[in-house]
């Protein structure tokens, strides 16, 4: 069963879509069922493996992880690089990490690319930041630089959904600019209002 309620329009999905049962790869090899059974799910879509953007934003999550499990979510982030790119970049990271570099998540859920996603002013502040962020991290050996010409390009846009266990999407936002994604207070707010509903497991994705 894929998803459901999608927006007929913009091929978007929003609160009240239902995900279809999906068993994905980690990059480490570990199996994920999304929606998690008895978690929420903050499923997240990035851009390419090293992105110094995508790391800007990461390590808030990576430093309030342990928030963020507490509050009964699960992270599982999505990047449109193969695993053997991707494992160069995120072994250190404390949740699971997904390749997806032919982009079937990334159709289903609606995700997309655009020159706004660099273009935006709203964008170039924090560009300048990762940027910066990255080139010392690079230099000190503690990150490796990404690739010149990145699977899939570098104009994605970023998207946040917030999954029931029953797999309904309880909240939903698609990016507008390369930074434009849910901080990490505001992910745990969403969770705050959220009572775990109960109920049998979708079917798995076909």
């Amino acid at each position: 069963m894929r998803t459901t309620r999608r927006n007929a329009r913009t091929g978007t999905l929003g609160p009240g879509a239902v995900v279809g049962a999906h068993d994905l790869t980690a990059v480490s090899g570990a199996q994920i069922a999304v929606p998690d059974g008895a978690r929420l799910t903050h499923l997240q879509f990035r851009r390419f493996a090293g992105c110094p953007i995508c790391n800007l934003h990461l390590q808030s999550v990576v430093r309030r992880h342990a928030e963020i499990a507490q509050a009964g979510i699960r992270e599982i982030v999505v990047f449109h690089s193969p695993a053997e790119e991707l494992r160069k970049h995120v072994t250190d990271l404390p949740f699971a990490v997904v390749a997806d570099p032919a982009k079937r998540l990334y159709v289903e859920f609606g995700v997309e690319s655009s020159y706004r996603a660099l273009l935006s002013p709203r964008a170039w502040a924090p560009t300048a930041r990762a940027i910066l962020r990255s080139t010392w991290a690079i230099l000190r050996g503690r990150e490796r630089p990404p690739s010149r010409r990145p699977l899939g390009g570098r104009l994605g846009l970023p998207a946040d959904f917030l999954i029931a266990p029953d797999g309904r999407v309880l909240a939903a936002k698609y990016g507008e600019h390369a930074y434009d994604q849910w901080p990490v207070d505001h992910l745990l707010e969403l969770a705050a209002q959220t009572s775990l509903p109960s109920g049998p497991r979708p079917e798995k994705a076909s």
